[in-house]
This record gives structure tokens, sequence and C-alpha cells, in this order.
């Protein structure tokens, strides 16, 4: 993972890995945990840390590019698979149900790791280079019905939102 980038990058425009992505969300979560009061913490941070391992064979697809059908899903699902083939039969069935709780997002914690997933890569965005008006408006709805399912993670939103709309006003401001 530290080797598979993602479409996002750091303050200074290197390409941020999968890897820093997850560690980040992980260390977010962390940093809320008294708001979390009565989630499985542990199963929320191993959420986090695996919910992108399949990426390290296709790759990142970045969110803009994303479309239901691509069977990006299935995909990530098999190289996960392919990832988890060399490990004792439990732990890789373990990490496989992780995995799959993850993706169908049906627990707490699951819905958890999706919003937090959410407001990273926002975070990220606004950490890098600038960027066009439209990926910054991307960002305005993208995650958003994840964000909002949680006062917690609505909160957050507003304050990410805000900063979205302050970068947007300055690249408007350049460009008149």
């Amino acid at each position: 993972m530290k080797d598979t980038l993602r479409s996002g990058s750091t303050r200074q425009g290197r390409p941020e890995s999968t890897a820093e992505h997850s560690w980040r969300l992980a260390l977010m979560v962390l940093l809320f945990e008294q708001e979390l009061a009565g989630i499985d913490l542990s199963r929320l941070m191993k959420l986090c840390l695996i919910h992108d391992l399949g990426e390290a064979i296709s790759g990142d697809v970045p969110a803009p590019l994303q479309r239901d059908g691509d069977d990006r899903e299935k995909r990530e699902r098999a190289d996960f698979q392919t990832l988890c083939a060399s490990l004792p039969a439990d732990l890789s069935r373990d990490f496989l149900a992780l995995w799959d709780e993850y993706a169908q997002a049906e627990t707490l914690e699951a819905r958890l790791a999706k919003a937090f997933d959410k407001l990273e890569t926002i975070q990220q965005h606004h950490l890098m280079p600038p960027q066009s008006v439209e990926f910054h408006e991307f960002n305005l709805t993208y995650g958003r019905e994840r964000t909002d399912a949680f006062p917690l993670t609505r909160q957050i939103r507003d304050i990410v939102d805000e900063n979205t709309l302050q970068i947007l006003s300055g690249l408007r401001k350049r460009a008149d």
C-alpha cells in the first residue's frame, strides 16, 4: 500500500499513498475516541486499516471517476482475497469478513468507517496544492450520504465544507 498512489497529494504536491490515507484515517478516528463512546473502537480501527488493501493490486480509482456498475468493488474484493491467500485460513477468513463488513456498510462501525473515510479524503484535498473550482465543488457533495448519517460526522462535515467554501472563494477571486 505504500507504493499504491492515490489521486490526492501532500501539501508539497507529492502523490499520497493508500497507506498514508489509511494511517491518517485511523488516526482521525482515534482523535475522536471520546465522542465514539459505545462504538467498538477496535473493530472500527480494523475496518479503517484494511478498507483499501485491495487497492494494493489494482490501484486507486479517484472518486470523481467511480461509476455504478464499474465492478470496482468486485475487483478490489478479488484483489483483497489474493493478498490474503498466503495467510493462515482463519486469519484470511477474519480479514475478508472485515472487508465485506466495510463494503456492505451494515454495521454501525462500518458506516462510521465510511463516513470518516470521506472526511479524511476531503481534508487531504484541502492540503493539496490548489486544484480547480470543479474539483472543490465535487468535494461539497462527495460522500454526503455517509457523512450526514451521524451527528458527529455531520458536525465535522460542516467544518470541512466551510473550509471547502473558503478555498472555492479564493479560487474564484483569482479567476476574476
